[in-house]
């Protein structure tokens, strides 16, 4: 009886291991599928739209509460100067604010010596107009801003333009992978695979800079910026 048992459960250990190897017997005898895998690259150009300015206020003060008031007279300006130039409240941000003791440490033979504070207001700001960019930078800086970080420019629509250049990209697959199929006597079946490589990468053609003239606004050329997009594509062939 107890053998008897052994061989039913034996057997049942071999057909269970046999059903588990069928699929995987059936499916080598399939044939394989022939496929081809390119990439595509699509590029928009484009002259930016909007510009972003880092800029600020710095103050000294033998006091900490004179270098704080000067600070601020001078941002209250510039902000109030800022949002009359059309320019809204949303694209006004405060980016860093501090105020710190500066000491004399000349003489190394004495502790540093208290001489006053220093205070820095900065303030990020989008200008959403560009023909207005250097007539915003002549007016911050005569009334106080004296920190320009840098300037940066971009496009408002990234979204549709990326979407954009992500089409063109696809396009450059899809007839770079005909013209391989063709020349390797077959056709494009289906599409298997769709993935994005990359993303959205400006550059800028620089233009050169005209001379500023005395009480000229200040030159600032944005040039073009193109927007790139890869996209990896693999196909079924025929």
């Amino acid at each position: 009886m107890a053998l008897s048992k052994k061989t039913g459960l034996i057997a049942l250990y071999l057909l269970s291991t046999l059903a588990a190897f069928t699929p995987t017997l059936a499916s080598a005898d399939e044939p394989q599928k022939r496929t081809i895998s390119l990439n595509g690259t699509g590029t928009v150009k484009l002259a930016p739209d909007i510009v972003s300015i880092s800029t600020g206020v710095e103050s000294d003060a033998a006091v900490a509460k004179d270098a704080l008031a000067k600070s601020t007279a001078s941002m209250t300006m510039v902000v109030e100067q800022l949002k009359q130039s059309g320019i809204e409240a949303k694209d006004i941000q405060t980016t860093n604010f501090s105020v710190e003791p500066r000491y004399d440490t000349r003489d190394e033979d004495k502790a540093p010596k208290l001489i006053g504070y220093h205070v820095t207001n900065s303030v990020f700001i989008t200008v959403r107009d560009i023909s207005k960019l250097g007539e915003v930078l002549d007016k911050i800086v005569s009334l106080g801003a004296n920190s320009i970080g840098g300037i940066s420019f971009g496009v408002a629509n990234r979204e549709g333009i990326e979407n954009e250049a992500r089409k063109l990209a696809m396009a450059d697959a899809i007839t770079k992978a005909k013209l391989f199929a063709q020349a390797a006597g077959a056709e494009l079946g289906e599409v298997m695979s769709i993935s994005e490589q990359g993303g959205f990468q400006p550059y800028f053609e620089k233009r050169a800079a005209a001379p500023m003239a005395a009480a000229a606004p200040v030159p600032i050329e944005a040039g073009t910026e193109a927007v790139s997009m890869q996209v990896s594509v693999t196909w079924e062939l025929k």
